[in-house]
């Protein structure tokens, strides 16, 4: 496209001329259509040789295709292109005829004033066409019938293509594309009849419509342009049976003549066509073919008789010829056709009226019919341009012009155009005006045609004499000052000016402006009566006064103008809330801050003026938390701040200026408390009292346990750091620093099996640090069969110094020295200290079968025994009803503060915690398993009441410490021992008081949900054992403690026994309720055990 438009302007550069006929005011230049906007057509000062400065160039006509720079002559096309297919005068055109675009310039002397009268130039402008069109077939799909067993050579009329540009842009050439199936059948000629290329149809072979019916061949149109443009269309050819003639015009082309306003109905002319068939097939029918718009509204044609009728109004002046084709088809079968070309020509009549158009000229301008001049002007100052046109041709477009009237006023020849069809003549003055006299005249226009009968027309124009403006408007006073008060409304008026002339008319006219530019923003003035008003509202914290000018001109011509000044001070009002500074304010402090102190500072404005702009501030909710200082505006804290308990604050802060009435503002205060390191880590797992029991096959890195810590600081505050600093001599443990699991390290030998206490010290990371320390108990061993003794080793390391390591056997090092030794004195004492152990165990026997129970019969002081409470069941209470306090430690008071900060509670352990500790603490480590060796004189059991877990308050555990006449204690072996090599005590067991198939019994501890409940339904009650056989393995019990459950078996599977041990029941009254006991029988050491439930009143 870019290339094309080069190659247009190069074309228009060369061919660019002016060409003069017999008048030297006949101008004429050739331009091709659709140039861009500002394309240089002609320069009138250049080209004629007219002046190029000192002369105003005006276009009369030729807009809106046309521009002409007023200094130079230089025409020019505008926005709106010449496009040649579309302008008036060349729709019509036939082939070569050329197309013209008429203009009109007028020039006028402005050094010699208007006075001199202006001078016209007339011209044309040739548009030469461009290929901006693509031709076009009347239809996507042609179709084509032609009947088969056609002989070679025949030929088809194609429909043709049409184009709307001309001569070479128009269609050049035709050619056909076949398929492979029509390739040896058809071919394309193309024909001249009267200038047009009509494409014709070949047959070339024999058609066999049984064979193929139908044949799809594309015909393709291309014009001439350079780059063409080419356009397709599907050529659909139907075979058909035999039709052997087409129809034949009598004639190649019609030509008639149609005088314009013809009456409807009118024949114009008649097409005849011959078919050499009969019957049906020489039957023909006509129809228009490639017929306009404009064509098929103004006529019709029979289709019997080929009649050509007026259908519509013809006008010579808007169609002056129509072109057409005809087609004439037989009604046979397989129908034939053929067309003719039709020109009728539209001959004119003398139907229009002589057109008077009257229009400004030059420096002189008309509005509503009305033309101003001077009354200084000079003898012959041309007021209008008057054109006389008509319509009509011939002698009926000759028009003779004149003024009417008695009137200053005058026609003269605008041109020197020999057009009689169009005229143009100036209107001018033949005397001197006066206003004083003649303020205006009304000039009437005759034109008269030379048609007969003769037809005429009128117009009229007003000349208006105007007055010389000699006076300027004048404002009294000068200087105007004005108060007003801001928060207007928008339209409120501030003052009035008032300008006065001495001049009467147009001349006394005011028209009044603001003259400042940005005054006009602002404020705006009635251009009539000079009120001036606000636009918007004004803002005295934005401009506190404006001062601008005022002009009142008046609208002679040249006009005057006068100017006044306006001072406006503006007013304050309380329209402005106080301002803080940012949208949101948040502070941080740090915890543990002394009231009273600053926390932080806010700034709030009111760009009010004196009392509207004072501020007065308050907190709000106003909860006693903080305050704010009026003023400095200083945000001071009444409390304390504690992170943990309360993080952030948060409050709005009021601001209220002191106008009438008062505005506030809002802003949201956030007070971040920052964490300092104020909380030392707390352990949540594991309890001090648990332990873990391990295997000394145990592998490496196996996890032993994991220490759970939280610290409610924040930050590297609670970030924890877990360290092992005693308990581990050896080397046998390692702590994750950071997730605190504890692994094994090294593999146990011999010397490490026992108890091990790992003190592991949880840190966090501030500044100073805070730690606090857990005990982690392990217990090696290959079996755990005496948990009471594990249970007491753990509770005598809680009462240990942490400095003091509690890693395996102590002894074990002494022990492997030893061992020569002790084996050589062994084989000697080993008779000796088997004829004694058996006497001793034979007595021992003997004496705890005689220590049976006996009803009534009190017991010999036990040293672990507690003492014998009250015979209601209650235990006595110590003095003032405090709990017995427990022995002191023998450790420094030190120690013993750090041990009470490890905050021990034995008692509220929940039931996952393991192993559950049910001894008092104070009890020296080497104490015997109480529940082989306790003893009471109390003949009630006391009860304690121990919460389960913290989600089950209402639960409790009734722990049954049964006095020694009801505890059942084992007779399986004569002498036990531990298990293992911890075994730091030995005892007895009492000689069996029942017959020998009775085995010993075991001590159960029954729990219960609610004191209330009926006690006698055995399947609600639970029940945990002590583990006191040491013949149940490991596996038997709860690696977490004692055995917790319901009976094994229901309340009729158990026996009923007596305290001495005989079948039944006995009723001890115990304030009206029934206490059971359950004991297990043994019936051998691998045999059944079968429990048995006693119940007590």
């Amino acid at each position: 496209m870019a290339a094309l438009r080069w190659k247009v302007l190069l074309f228009l550069a060369v061919l660019l001329f002016v060409s003069c006929k017999a008048t030297p005011t006949d101008i004429l230049y050739r331009v091709p259509e659709e140039q861009p906007p500002n394309t240089l057509i002609g320069s009138l000062a250049a080209d004629q040789g007219l002046p190029d400065t000192g002369h105003l160039y005006k276009l009369e006509v030729g807009s809106p295709y046309l521009r002409v720079d007023g200094k130079t002559g230089d025409i020019y096309t505008t926005e709106i292109p010449i496009d040649r297919e579309t302008l008036r005068d060349c729709r019509n055109l036939f082939e070569g005829d050329k197309c013209f675009l008429e203009f009109e310039v007028s020039i006028t002397d402005m050094v010699k004033g208007i006075g001199t009268g202006p001078r016209l130039i007339e011209g044309r402008i040739e548009v030469l066409d461009i290929n901006d069109n693509t031709p076009q077939f009347s239809s996507p799909i042609l179709t084509l019938s032609i009947p088969e067993n056609t002989h070679v050579g025949a030929l088809f009329s194609i429909p043709m293509a049409t184009d709307r540009d001309s001569g070479t842009n128009g269609v050049a050439e035709y050619s056909l594309s076949t398929g492979p199936d029509a390739d040896q059948l058809f071919t394309l000629q193309v024909a001249m009849d009267s200038g047009e290329k009509l494409p014709q149809l070949v047959v070339m072979g024999n058609l066999d419509r049984e064979k193929k019916d139908s044949y799809d061949l594309t015909i393709r149109a291309t014009d001439g342009g350079k780059p063409p443009r080419a356009a397709s269309s599907l050529l659909r050819v139907t075979v058909t049976d035999q039709n052997d003639n087409a129809p034949k015009f009598e004639r190649s082309h019609y030509e008639a003549e149609l005088p314009e306003n013809s009456p409807l109905g009118h024949s114009v002319l008649q097409v005849r066509a011959n078919d050499a068939d009969t019957g049906t097939n020489g039957e023909i029918d006509y129809s228009l073919h490639q017929a306009s718009e404009t064509v098929q509204r103004l006529l019709r044609i029979d289709r019997s008789t080929g009649i050509i009728y007026v259908k519509g109004l013809v006008d010579r002046e808007e169609e002056n010829f129509l072109k057409f084709f005809v087609v004439a088809k037989d009604r046979g079968p397989n129908s034939k056709t053929s067309k003719v070309l039709v020109t009728i020509i539209v001959k004119d009549q003398n139907d229009n009226a002589p057109a008077i158009e009257i229009r400004g000229i030059g420096l002189v301008t008309h509005q509503n019919g009305v033309a101003n001049i001077s009354e200084d002007m000079p003898v012959g100052t041309p007021v209008a341009l008057v054109q006389v046109s008509d319509r009509d041709e011939g002698e009926n477009a000759v028009v003779t012009c004149v003024v009417a009237g008695d009137v200053p006023f005058q026609l003269r020849p605008a041109s020197e155009s020999a057009n009689d069809r169009k005229r143009k003549y100036f209107l001018q003055t033949t005397t001197l005006l006066d206003f004083e006299r003649v303020k205006d005249y009304r000039i009437e226009i005759v034109a008269v045609d030379s048609g007969n009968p003769a037809l005429s027309s009128t117009n009229s124009l007003k000349v208006q004499v105007t007055d010389i403006n000699d006076n300027t408007p004048n404002f009294s006073p000068a200087s105007l000052e004005v108060d007003f008060a801001e928060g207007n409304q928008p339209g409120d008026k501030v003052v009035d000016v008032v300008a006065t002339d001495a001049d009467i008319g147009t001349n006394a006219e005011l028209t009044y402006s603001i003259i400042e530019l940005s005054a006009n923003a602002l404020f705006e003035i009635d251009s009539s009566s000079g009120a001036v008003r606000v636009r918007n509202v004004l803002d005295r914290e934005e401009t506190e006064g404006y001062e601008f000018r005022v002009a009142a001109a008046d609208k002679g011509v040249p006009s005057k103008t006068g100017t006044a000044t306006v001072t406006i001070n503006v007013l304050d009002r309380n329209d402005n809330d106080p301002k803080f500074m940012l949208s949101g304010y948040s502070f941080s402090v740090i915890e543990n801050m002394a009231p009273l102190n600053p926390v932080g500072v806010v700034t709030v404005t009111d760009s009010d003026k004196g009392e509207n702009a004072r501020v007065n501030l308050f907190v709000e909710p106003d909860n006693g938390k903080f305050v704010i200082q009026n003023g400095t505006g200083t945000i001071l804290s009444h409390i304390s701040f504690d992170r943990e308990k309360e993080s952030t604050y948060t409050f709005r802060l009021k601001a209220v200026d002191s106008g009438d009435p008062p505005r506030s503002s809002y802003v949201g205060v956030t007070i971040n408390v920052l964490d300092e390191n104020d909380n030392a880590p707390y352990v949540t797992k594991p309890a001090n009292s648990s332990y873990t029991y391990m295997s000394p096959s145990t592998q490496t890195e196996t996890r032993v346990e994991v220490v759970e810590a939280e610290d409610i600081d924040s930050g590297l505050n609670a970030e924890l750091v877990y360290t092992i600093t005693g308990g581990n001599p050896y080397g046998l443990f390692h702590i994750s620093p950071s997730s605190g699991e504890i692994t094994l390290a090294q593999e146990f030998s011999g010397k490490h099996t026992g108890l091990h206490r790992l003190v592991v010290r949880v840190s966090d990371k501030g500044k100073p640090p805070r730690h606090t320390t857990a005990l982690v108990h392990v217990f090696v061993n290959d079996t755990r069969s005496n948990v009471s003794l594990i249970e007491a080793l753990v509770g005598h390391s809680l009462y240990t110094p942490l400095d003091r390591d509690i890693a395996g056997d102590p002894n074990y090092a002494h022990a492997q020295r030893s061992n020569i030794l002790y084996g050589s004195l062994a084989g000697i004492a080993g008779v000796i200290l088997v004829i004694v152990a058996v006497v001793v165990i034979r007595h021992r026997l003997q004496k705890d079968t005689k220590s049976g129970y006996q009803a009534g019969k009190k017991e010999s002081k036990d040293l672990y025994a507690p003492k014998q409470g009250p015979k209601n069941g209650k235990g006595k209470k110590s003095k003032k009803g405090k709990a017995p306090k427990p022995a002191k430690p023998l450790e420094e008071d030190e120690e013993a503060s750090l041990q009470k900060g490890l905050k021990f509670n034995l008692i509220n352990d929940t039931v996952n915690d393991s192993p559950r500790i049910h001894l008092p603490l104070n009890y020296p480590p080497g104490s015997p398993d109480l529940g082989r060796h306790y003893r009471s004189n109390s003949p009630l059991p006391s009860i304690q009441l121990q919460p389960q877990s913290p989600s089950a308050s209402k639960k409790h555990q009734a722990v049954q410490d049964l006095p020694a006449t009801n505890t059942f204690v084992g007779t399986g072996d004569n002498n036990s021992t531990g298990s293992d090599q911890y075994s730091d005590y030995s005892y007895k067991a009492n000689p069996p008081k029942y017959s020998n198939k009775q085995l010993p019994h075991r001590r159960v501890t029954f729990s219960t949900a609610n004191q209330a409940q009926d006690l006698q339904d055995a399947s609600q009650h639970s029940y945990y054992d002590s583990g006191l056989e040491e013949s149940e393995t490991p596996s038997s019990k709860s690696s977490s403690g004692p055995r917790i459950g319901p009976l094994a078996l229901p309340e009729d599977h158990y026996e009923r026994t007596t305290p001495d041990g005989s079948i039944g029941e006995m009723e001890h009254p115990e304030n009206g309720k029934t206490r059971w006991s359950v004991v297990e029988h043994r019936a051998g050491e691998r045999g059944r055990t079968k429990k048995t439930a006693l119940r007590q009143n």
